[in-house]
């Protein structure tokens, strides 16, 4: 401070200015060329920018080193070029002074943690070059690159970021690695810290889809996510996400569930509506016939809205009494509207059972009527499986005809051997079940059983003749009346005399041998005879003794072995 003692003004005046002088000229000593200064604006032309710096005169900018146009008043850093240019003018430059504020800042920002700005550049090797401004290039590997994986570097170019320097100077060189994935989580995390602190259940927010998973929806929230569960988008049933919303669809929805501690978030499309379950039994009840929307069909049945947010199921199999419906599509069209009947409901899972067939008459409380057992039909084979052949009886009502019905004796491997899908078969109703809603079908039993017949006409113990239809190693088969075929058993094949091993014993038969034989047994529910040659020829022997025994005119005795010596062996076969 100067203080002005002498009583002459001028004088003091003059030791004022003086003073002011030498403290000028210790100020500008203390300046250095090439020093970062502040200065102040206090012109401004079309081309150039004044700047006071405390000193003589002011240093002169290009406006263009302005981003944007300064207004008087301003600071300005600038660095000191030269005290005395031209004409004495002092030389500064905003632009050398802007670049060692980059620096500095950037230092700042990687001992800070904090961001700088950058436009990604190029797409090399590895990564993005990054251009931080006055010709400063830094390195950003694509897994740093975004919190998503880059699967388009290209889509990444000439775009403005921000970025955080993991490292600035490698082994004393100048080497800047960057990453944006890092400065986006840290914006992530505390946009997410901020949701948690001020969002309450309830609360209404905004988010666009992000994903599909089978239980629902992703929605991002700014950079975090919230789950819309399926069970979440309608109170009606859901099977599909992606036909209550679109990948990239901005929506509304709220708030039902909130938990810190795990960073979970739950979402719900269906809240904004009342609850129509509320009401439900107000409105429905089970036997109820109601009208309805066919909304979705799939391979198990069809969706069918009874009103806004209540949809019930009909199963495949309750779609038709008659009809065989492989798939919904066959009988319905998504926007029909039909009758449908509420069969069961459970309300804390939001289900409901429906039936169609149920609102039509039952063909199958009648069929029993229709069809008694004993009813003879020529009907059209629809069908050929391995067990047998479907036969059509009316529009949904199939017969099955078992291949063991088809023959009393024949044994029938392959029922496509004799029956062929579009012929004309005749046929008899053997068993009808209406609960089950089958109908057997039987041609054997068009005739009279062969095995019963045979039981009656040869009972145990008769004689019965045949023709050898095949020899096999423990026995030979014969074909008697009826077209049935009897086992004649190596050990009943031998006479009570006949000493013949068993297998020469076979070989004396052939097919088209004619033989006699005695029912040993006869089965009609197995479908089998036993016979026995021993048990014929035993009983020649007897009458042939009998014959001598009662002789009178013969007195002599005779033994067995005369007998035999006398008939021969060829006898028994007569």
């Amino acid at each position: 401070m100067i203080v002005m003692t002498e009583k002459d003004p001028d004088t003091a005046a003059a030791n004022v200015q003086s003073s002011l002088q030498e403290e000028y000229l210790k100020s500008l000593e203390e300046l250095e060329e090439g020093q970062l200064i502040d200065g102040t604006v206090v012109e401004i032309t079309p081309e150039h920018v004044f700047v006071d710096v405390g000193y003589k005169s002011e240093g002169k900018i290009p406006l263009e080193e302005f981003d944007t146009p300064p207004e008087k008043g301003d600071d300005v850093s600038v660095v000191l070029i030269r005290k005395e240019g031209k004409g004495g003018q002092v030389v500064v430059s905003k632009q050398k002074a802007d670049i060692r504020n980059f620096w500095k800042e950037l230092r700042n920002a990687h001992q800070e943690g904090k961001p700088v700005k950058g436009t990604f550049d190029k797409n090399i090797k590895g990564g993005f070059e990054v251009d931080l401004g006055y010709g400063v290039r830094g390195f950003c590997p694509f897994s740093k690159a975004d919190v998503v994986r880059v699967e388009k570097p290209e889509d990444y170019l000439n775009t403005i970021g921000e970025f955080l320097i993991d490292r600035l100077y490698s082994s004393n060189k100048l080497k800047i690695v960057l990453s944006r994935r890092g400065f986006l989580e840290q914006e992530i995390n505390r946009r997410k810290k901020e949701f948690f602190e001020h969002t309450e259940i309830g609360d209404t927010v905004k988010g666009r889809v992000k994903s599909f998973t089978s239980f629902g929806a992703f929605i991002d929230l700014g950079g975090f996510d919230g789950l819309l569960h399926i069970n979440d988008m309608s109170w009606g049933h859901v099977t599909r996400p992606k036909d209550y919303v679109k990948k990239g669809q901005e929506i509304t929805l709220k708030i039902i569930h909130l938990d810190p501690e795990e960073q979970k978030i739950n979402l719900s499309l269906k809240h904004f509506t009342p609850d129509p379950w509320i009401n439900f039994e107000n409105k429905y009840q089970v036997n109820d016939v109601v009208k309805g929307k066919v909304t979705k069909l799939t391979d198990f049945g069809a969706f069918v809205e009874l009103e806004e947010g209540v949809e019930g199921l009909v199963h495949v199999s309750e779609l038709s009494w008659v009809k065989r419906v492989n798939h919904p599509k066959e009988v319905l069209s998504i926007g029909d509207e039909v009758d449908v009947m509420i069969l069961s409901y459970d309300i804390q899972q939001g289900r409901v059972s429906l039936g169609i067939k149920q609102v039509l008459p039952n063909p199958w409380e009648e069929i029993e009527n229709k069809y008694p057992v004993g009813t003879r039909l020529t009907r059209e084979i629809v069908k050929v499986t391995n067990a047998g052949a479907f036969v059509k009886l009316e529009d949904g009502i199939d017969g099955f005809l078992h291949v063991d019905d088809l023959s009393w004796t024949k044994k029938i491997k392959n029922p496509a051997s004799v029956l062929k899908v579009g012929e004309e078969i005749e046929c008899v109703v053997t068993d009808v079940d209406t609960e089950s809603h089958r109908i057997r079908l039987g041609v054997k039993q068009l005739s009279e059983d062969p095995w019963r017949s045979l039981q009656n006409s040869y009972p145990k113990g008769s004689v019965i003749e045949g023709e050898v239809t095949s020899v096999t190693d423990f026995g030979i088969f014969i074909r008697v009346p009826g077209d049935i075929e009897g086992l004649i058993h190596k050990f009943n094949l031998r006479s009570p005399a006949d000493d013949t091993p068993e297998d020469e014993l076979l070989q004396k038969y052939k097919p088209g041998d004619k033989v006699k034989a005695v029912v040993l047994d006869v089965k009609p529910e197995a479908q089998k005879l036993s016979l026995s040659i021993k048990e014929y020829q035993k009983g020649i022997q007897k009458k042939e003794i009998s014959k001598y025994i009662h002789d009178d005119q013969d007195e002599s005795t005779v033994t067995f072995g005369d007998l035999l010596k006398e008939k021969g062996a060829d006898s028994f076969d007569s």
